[in-house]
């Protein structure tokens, strides 16, 4: 893919990161975490699940944001669209609908069966 080609995902990956990175960096202050507690009529199981769920949800923007960083530095290699498995073109319905992907539909298909989705 040429520099040209991958500048509109170079532009939908920044703005993708931006968005995410802004969302992360929502205050969940420490005192507000305890004010809610003092005032929570939880019980201390549904607390536990709330913040397991928080720090999963955590985790899952984590992965998102390095998936678009590592796209990016593709674009910057030179490598962006090109399946990281097969080394085949990654086709633009996909990339378009997802710009982070490393690869093609039939080898993410493989990876997920095997488990290294």
């Amino acid at each position: 893919m040429t520099p040209q080609e991958a500048a509109p995902y170079r532009r939908q990956l920044s703005k993708m990161r931006a968005a995410l990175a802004a969302q992360m960096d929502t205050p969940d202050s420490a005192e507000d975490d305890a004010a809610y507690v003092e005032r929570s009529d939880d019980s201390s199981a549904q607390l536990a699940a709330e913040r397991e769920f928080e720090s999963s949800f955590d985790e899952r923007e984590g992965a998102e944001l390095a998936m678009i960083d590592a796209a990016l530095a593709r674009i910057e290699a030179g490598t962006y669209g090109e399946c990281a498995d097969c080394r085949q073109d990654i086709a633009a319905p996909r990339l378009q609908a997802s710009p982070e992907s490393p690869r093609c539909i039939a080898c993410q298909q493989k990876a997920e069966r095997r488990g290294a989705a």
